[in-house]
């Protein structure tokens, strides 16, 4: 999956080399979007917004008020818009390395491990270089921990994040891969399911057990609490 690169306010100011007030003037007046917003609350722009932005300084400097350049880009769009196609609408939060470690209760180290090991991907990289995730990958995380629950290793647990990519670029585009390519992924898919599942009836089936012993014992070991306790009071009489 390759990184994106995406700006805060001050790094695209200063990017297209313009005052942070103008620029912010632009996205109050609508004519800059945000990408969404980072852990912190900052918000932060895509790529697509330096081409925007530089855009919107030549129509500026050409003369034109804010309402027109917002008429001029509604109609025509930026020229890489053009060329490639309006980007995906909708902001997207997106989370720092510490971020996620905190919303799924594990260490920095731990997601920088599962990166290393290509199970997970970071979606877009800061101009500073600091690596961002989007929030779903809160859930994949969670994910990733039941797996380790469920006995698999990191290097299993690397195969089915492989099959998972492998089923999204077949769901958007099947003929990615040749047919007998294809054929062969989506069989190792199925087999793969089918031991998850076979796994998670024995967890589920060993669960149930330990739930029926556990609360059984819990009552015995209660009933000898309070009988202990009523000896107790006996002996210090």
């Amino acid at each position: 999956m390759a990184e994106r690169t995406v700006y805060t306010l001050r790094e695209l100011a200063d990017r297209a080399g313009i005052d942070d007030a103008i620029l912010e003037g632009w996205i109050e007046a609508g004519l800059v979007q945000t990408g969404g917003k980072g852990s912190t609350g900052a918000a932060y722009f895509s790529e697509e917004m330096v081409d925007r932005v530089t855009h919107i300084q030549q129509l500026v400097a050409m003369g034109y008020a804010e309402e027109e350049v917002a008429k001029i880009l509604r109609k025509v769009g930026t020229p890489q818009n053009r060329r490639n196609g309006t980007p995906r609408s909708g902001a997207e939060n997106l989370l720092t390395v510490g971020a996620l470690a905190e919303s799924v209760g594990v260490s920095p180290r731990t997601i920088k491990h599962w990166e290393d090991k290509g199970i997970i991907d970071a979606d877009a990289r800061s101009e500073g270089g600091f690596r961002l995730y989007k929030e779903h990958y809160v859930y994949l995380c969670n994910l990733i921990q039941d797996l380790q629950l469920f006995g698999y290793s990191l290097d299993e647990i690397k195969q089915i994040s492989d099959y998972f990519r492998d089923f999204v670029v077949m769901r958007d585009d099947v003929e990615r891969y040749t047919a007998e390519q294809a054929g062969e992924k989506i069989a190792s898919m199925l087999n793969e399911i089918g031991r998850l599942f076979e796994r998670t009836t024995k967890l589920r089936n060993g669960i149930e057990r330990w739930e029926k012993l556990l609360n059984k014992h819990k009552k015995l070991i209660a009933d000898m609490k309070r009988s202990n306790d009523k000896r107790s009071r006996g002996t210090e009489g």
